[in-house]
């Protein structure tokens, strides 16, 4: 991946101002407000149906928002479409992979880089450039040995890798990470957590989001706690952590 040198100067790559999300009675994000840093990674953490997924469908125009405003490097957004969000500097990945599973690890990377529906991109002809590309992100995420192999036969874990290849792909600064870690393997977990920090050390941004509270204190240099869709704390990993309100509401310690 490439370095970003051209970031604008606004403190937070990403904030919220007041959004809400509502299913039937049930207020999945309520009238949320957070910040995301625009250095470091940021995480997010709360109890089951606190509303973290639904926070990344959201900022990814995976769902619609039903009221609020997103700020994407100082722009404010009302409406998030999914197709747009890279034009808007976001990538993401998801809870439940989601690749083209009849397609090879090699094609899934070229239908991103070539910016086409499936079959258009697997009938074009591509430019060396692309391929370069691609060769060089199946590389940083592991897979290039894989890469003749179709996107059904991989591993639960290579799945995974090959999905974050794919959002590496899109060279945005805003990476967006739906439980990145969940069912992994040490070894595994390992490698995933290695190219976050890389992602990082590139200067984009990263928000995820996961439950494992040592990997949390290990990656965050920023966390955001949620509790039943509303904001519960933000600010410094330790310091929020060692909070009062969250450890009894979500630590329970």
């Amino acid at each position: 991946m490439s370095t970003c040198s051209d970031q604008p100067s606004i403190e937070f790559a990403l904030e919220t101002e007041g959004i809400s999300k509502q299913f039937g009675a049930v207020k999945a994000v309520d009238d949320l407000s957070i910040s995301i840093p625009r250095k470091g990674m940021t995480s997010i953490v709360g109890p089951n149906g606190s509303g973290k997924s639904t926070l990344i469908n959201l900022l990814s125009g995976t769902l619609p928002l039903d009221g609020g405003m997103v700020i994407v490097d100082g722009v404010g957004l009302r409406v998030v479409k999914a197709h747009e969000t890279p034009e808007h500097g976001i990538t993401r990945t998801f809870q439940e992979v989601r690749l083209f599973d009849q397609i090879t690890v090699w094609d899934n990377i070229m239908v991103v880089l070539t910016n086409r529906g499936v079959f258009p991109a697997l009938m074009e002809r591509s430019r060396e450039g692309h391929r370069e590309r691609a060769r060089s992100i199946l590389q940083s995420v592991g897979m290039w040995d894989k890469r003749d192999s179709l996107a059904m036969e991989l591993s639960y874990g290579q799945r995974k890798l090959l999905e974050i290849g794919r959002a590496m792909a899109l060279d945005v600064n805003i990476y967006l990470f739906d439980e990145p870690f969940a069912g992994l393997f040490p070894q595994m977990l390992e490698r995933i957590k290695d190219i976050m920090k890389e992602v990082r050390d590139e200067g984009r941004t990263v928000l995820f989001v996961s439950h494992n509270m040592d990997i949390v204190r290990e990656l965050s240099d920023h966390l955001i706690v949620l509790d039943s869709g509303r904001l519960l704390a933000e600010g410094d990993v330790d310091v929020v952590l060692s909070s009062e309100e969250v450890i009894e509401a979500y630590l329970g310690t």
